[in-house]
Protein backbone atom coordinates (compact mmCIF):
# COMPACT_ATOMS: atom_id res chain seq x y z
CA UNK A 1 0.00 0.00 0.00
CA UNK A 2 1.33 3.44 -0.89
CA UNK A 3 1.42 5.79 2.03
CA UNK A 4 1.51 9.56 2.35
CA UNK A 5 4.44 10.92 4.31
CA UNK A 6 3.17 10.94 7.89
CA UNK A 7 5.95 13.34 8.85
CA UNK A 8 4.63 16.18 6.68
CA UNK A 9 2.57 18.86 8.31
CA UNK A 10 1.59 20.83 11.33
CA UNK A 11 -1.24 18.84 12.89
CA UNK A 12 -0.98 16.25 15.63
CA UNK A 13 -1.64 12.54 15.22
CA UNK A 14 -4.14 12.89 18.06
CA UNK A 15 -6.23 15.25 15.90
CA UNK A 16 -6.21 12.73 13.05
CA UNK A 17 -7.07 9.90 15.40
CA UNK A 18 -10.10 11.85 16.64
CA UNK A 19 -11.28 12.25 13.05
CA UNK A 20 -10.94 8.53 12.40
CA UNK A 21 -12.85 7.74 15.58
CA UNK A 22 -15.63 10.03 14.38
CA UNK A 23 -15.73 8.18 11.06
CA UNK A 24 -16.01 4.84 12.86
CA UNK A 25 -18.92 6.21 14.88
CA UNK A 26 -20.58 7.33 11.62
CA UNK A 27 -20.38 3.82 10.18
CA UNK A 28 -17.12 3.53 8.22
CA UNK A 29 -15.90 -0.05 8.64
CA UNK A 30 -12.98 -0.55 6.25
CA UNK A 31 -9.75 -0.66 8.26
CA UNK A 32 -7.72 0.05 5.11
CA UNK A 33 -9.75 3.17 4.31
CA UNK A 34 -9.60 4.43 7.88
CA UNK A 35 -5.85 3.87 8.01
CA UNK A 36 -5.34 5.89 4.82
CA UNK A 37 -7.58 8.71 6.05
CA UNK A 38 -5.55 8.82 9.27
CA UNK A 39 -2.26 9.09 7.37
CA UNK A 40 -3.20 11.47 4.55
CA UNK A 41 -2.14 15.11 5.17
CA UNK A 42 -5.50 16.78 4.48
CA UNK A 43 -4.16 20.14 5.66
CA UNK A 44 -1.95 20.24 2.53
CA UNK A 45 -5.05 20.16 0.33
CA UNK A 46 -6.65 23.35 1.71
CA UNK A 47 -5.59 26.98 1.93
CA UNK A 48 -3.10 27.64 4.71
CA UNK A 49 -5.68 29.84 6.48
CA UNK A 50 -7.94 26.79 6.85
CA UNK A 51 -5.25 24.26 7.76
CA UNK A 52 -6.22 24.29 11.44
CA UNK A 53 -9.68 22.99 10.44
CA UNK A 54 -8.45 20.33 8.04
CA UNK A 55 -9.24 17.39 10.35
CA UNK A 56 -12.75 18.47 11.20
CA UNK A 57 -15.41 16.29 9.61
CA UNK A 58 -16.67 19.05 7.36
CA UNK A 59 -16.39 20.31 3.79
CA UNK A 60 -14.17 23.38 3.30
CA UNK A 61 -13.93 25.92 0.46
CA UNK A 62 -11.05 25.62 -2.03
CA UNK A 63 -11.93 28.54 -4.30
CA UNK A 64 -13.67 28.76 -7.68
CA UNK A 65 -16.98 27.90 -5.99
CA UNK A 66 -15.73 24.40 -5.12
CA UNK A 67 -15.12 22.51 -1.86
CA UNK A 68 -12.98 19.74 -0.46
CA UNK A 69 -15.45 17.04 0.54
CA UNK A 70 -16.27 16.15 4.12
CA UNK A 71 -13.95 13.31 5.28
CA UNK A 72 -16.95 11.07 5.99
CA UNK A 73 -18.07 11.36 2.37
CA UNK A 74 -14.55 10.68 1.09
CA UNK A 75 -14.31 7.62 3.31
CA UNK A 76 -17.80 6.42 2.42
CA UNK A 77 -17.32 6.73 -1.34
CA UNK A 78 -13.88 5.15 -1.14
CA UNK A 79 -15.21 2.24 0.92
CA UNK A 80 -17.95 1.65 -1.66
CA UNK A 81 -15.42 1.61 -4.51
CA UNK A 82 -13.00 -0.68 -2.71
CA UNK A 83 -15.71 -3.34 -2.42
CA UNK A 84 -14.83 -4.40 -5.99
CA UNK A 85 -11.05 -4.39 -5.32
CA UNK A 86 -10.22 -1.97 -8.15
CA UNK A 87 -6.74 -1.58 -9.60
CA UNK A 88 -7.53 1.34 -11.95
CA UNK A 89 -9.91 4.15 -10.97
CA UNK A 90 -11.28 7.18 -12.81
CA UNK A 91 -12.23 10.20 -10.73
CA UNK A 92 -14.39 12.96 -12.22
CA UNK A 93 -13.77 16.20 -10.35
CA UNK A 94 -10.21 16.43 -9.00
CA UNK A 95 -10.91 19.55 -6.92
CA UNK A 96 -8.21 19.88 -4.28
CA UNK A 97 -6.84 16.42 -5.07
CA UNK A 98 -7.61 14.95 -1.65
CA UNK A 99 -9.94 12.19 -2.85
CA UNK A 100 -7.44 11.13 -5.51
CA UNK A 101 -4.67 11.09 -2.90
CA UNK A 102 -6.71 8.77 -0.69
CA UNK A 103 -7.43 6.44 -3.60
CA UNK A 104 -3.81 6.46 -4.77
CA UNK A 105 -2.78 4.73 -1.54
CA UNK A 106 -5.27 1.91 -2.13
CA UNK A 107 -5.13 1.22 -5.89
CA UNK A 108 -2.47 0.93 -8.60
CA UNK A 109 -3.54 3.83 -10.83
CA UNK A 110 -5.79 6.87 -10.48
CA UNK A 111 -6.88 8.94 -13.48
CA UNK A 112 -8.56 12.19 -12.47
CA UNK A 113 -10.17 14.96 -14.51
CA UNK A 114 -10.89 18.57 -13.54
CA UNK A 115 -12.65 21.22 -15.65
CA UNK A 116 -11.21 24.20 -13.69
CA UNK A 117 -7.63 24.62 -14.90
CA UNK A 118 -6.18 26.33 -11.77
CA UNK A 119 -7.49 23.50 -9.58
CA UNK A 120 -6.04 20.86 -11.93
CA UNK A 121 -2.68 22.65 -11.87
CA UNK A 122 -2.65 23.00 -8.08
CA UNK A 123 -3.53 19.33 -7.65
CA UNK A 124 -0.65 18.27 -9.93
CA UNK A 125 1.74 20.36 -7.86
CA UNK A 126 0.46 18.86 -4.61
CA UNK A 127 0.78 15.30 -5.89
CA UNK A 128 4.33 15.99 -7.03
CA UNK A 129 5.33 17.68 -3.77
CA UNK A 130 3.86 15.01 -1.48
CA UNK A 131 5.09 12.15 -3.64
CA UNK A 132 2.07 10.50 -5.27
CA UNK A 133 3.43 8.94 -8.47
CA UNK A 134 0.43 6.90 -9.58
CA UNK A 135 -2.02 9.76 -10.24
CA UNK A 136 -2.55 11.32 -13.67
CA UNK A 137 -4.48 14.58 -13.99
CA UNK A 138 -6.29 15.88 -17.05
CA UNK A 139 -7.83 19.34 -17.46
CA UNK A 140 -11.08 18.45 -19.22
CA UNK A 141 -14.84 18.04 -18.98
CA UNK A 142 -14.94 14.88 -16.92
CA UNK A 143 -18.50 14.00 -17.92
CA UNK A 144 -16.93 12.57 -21.07
CA UNK A 145 -14.63 10.42 -18.93
CA UNK A 146 -11.10 9.69 -20.10
CA UNK A 147 -11.59 7.22 -22.94
CA UNK A 148 -7.90 6.65 -23.67
CA UNK A 149 -7.46 4.64 -20.48
CA UNK A 150 -10.74 2.71 -20.35
CA UNK A 151 -12.07 0.38 -19.12
CA UNK A 152 -11.93 1.34 -15.45
CA UNK A 153 -12.48 -0.99 -12.55
CA UNK A 154 -14.23 1.82 -10.69
CA UNK A 155 -15.38 5.38 -11.36
CA UNK A 156 -16.04 8.05 -8.73
CA UNK A 157 -17.84 11.31 -9.53
CA UNK A 158 -17.39 14.04 -6.95
CA UNK A 159 -20.10 16.39 -8.22
CA UNK A 160 -23.86 15.96 -8.38
CA UNK A 161 -25.85 15.53 -11.57
CA UNK A 162 -29.46 14.83 -12.51
CA UNK A 163 -28.34 11.75 -14.43
CA UNK A 164 -25.25 9.59 -14.70
CA UNK A 165 -23.41 10.44 -17.96
CA UNK A 166 -23.69 7.59 -20.45
CA UNK A 167 -20.04 8.05 -21.43
CA UNK A 168 -18.97 7.10 -17.93
CA UNK A 169 -21.11 3.97 -17.83
CA UNK A 170 -19.58 2.89 -21.11
CA UNK A 171 -16.05 3.19 -19.70
CA UNK A 172 -16.79 0.93 -16.73
CA UNK A 173 -15.58 -2.64 -17.07
CA UNK A 174 -17.96 -5.56 -16.48
CA UNK A 175 -17.98 -6.20 -12.75
CA UNK A 176 -16.94 -2.61 -12.10
CA UNK A 177 -18.64 -0.02 -9.92
CA UNK A 178 -19.50 3.66 -10.26
CA UNK A 179 -20.29 5.92 -7.28
CA UNK A 180 -21.89 9.33 -7.83
CA UNK A 181 -24.32 11.76 -6.17
CA UNK A 182 -27.44 11.85 -8.37
CA UNK A 183 -30.37 14.25 -8.20
CA UNK A 184 -31.24 17.93 -8.21
CA UNK A 185 -29.12 20.61 -6.58
CA UNK A 186 -31.36 20.52 -3.53
CA UNK A 187 -31.90 16.74 -3.27
CA UNK A 188 -29.19 14.23 -4.16
CA UNK A 189 -28.69 10.57 -3.32
CA UNK A 190 -25.35 8.82 -3.12
CA UNK A 191 -25.80 6.27 -5.88
CA UNK A 192 -23.90 3.08 -6.69
CA UNK A 193 -24.04 1.46 -10.12
CA UNK A 194 -22.57 -2.00 -10.68
CA UNK A 195 -22.06 -3.27 -14.21
CA UNK A 196 -22.99 -6.91 -14.83
CA UNK A 197 -22.28 -7.50 -18.52
CA UNK A 198 -24.41 -4.89 -20.27
CA UNK A 199 -26.80 -4.57 -17.34
CA UNK A 200 -26.29 -1.68 -14.91
CA UNK A 201 -27.70 -2.29 -11.43
CA UNK A 202 -28.40 0.89 -9.50
CA UNK A 203 -28.81 1.44 -5.75
CA UNK A 204 -29.53 4.74 -3.99
CA UNK A 205 -27.96 4.80 -0.53
CA UNK A 206 -28.21 8.07 1.40
CA UNK A 207 -28.83 11.80 0.96
CA UNK A 208 -25.79 13.96 0.16
CA UNK A 209 -25.02 17.49 -1.01
CA UNK A 210 -22.38 18.14 -3.68
CA UNK A 211 -21.49 21.01 -5.97
CA UNK A 212 -23.11 20.52 -9.41
CA UNK A 213 -21.52 18.56 -12.22
CA UNK A 214 -21.16 21.03 -15.08
CA UNK A 215 -21.28 18.82 -18.09
CA UNK A 216 -20.83 19.27 -21.81
CA UNK A 217 -22.34 15.81 -22.08
CA UNK A 218 -25.56 17.05 -20.52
Amino acid sequence: MRRADRGIGMTSQRTRDRLVQRLVEEGIRSVAVLDVIRGTPRHLFVDEALASRAYEDTALPIGHGQTISQPYIVARMTELLMAVAPAKVLEVGTGSGYQAAVLAQLVDKVFTTERIEPLASQARQRFRRIGYRNIRVQHSDGSWGWPEHQPYDAIIVTAGGAEIPEALLGQLRPGGRLVMPVGSRSLQQLTVVTRNGNVFEREDLEPVAFVPLISGAG
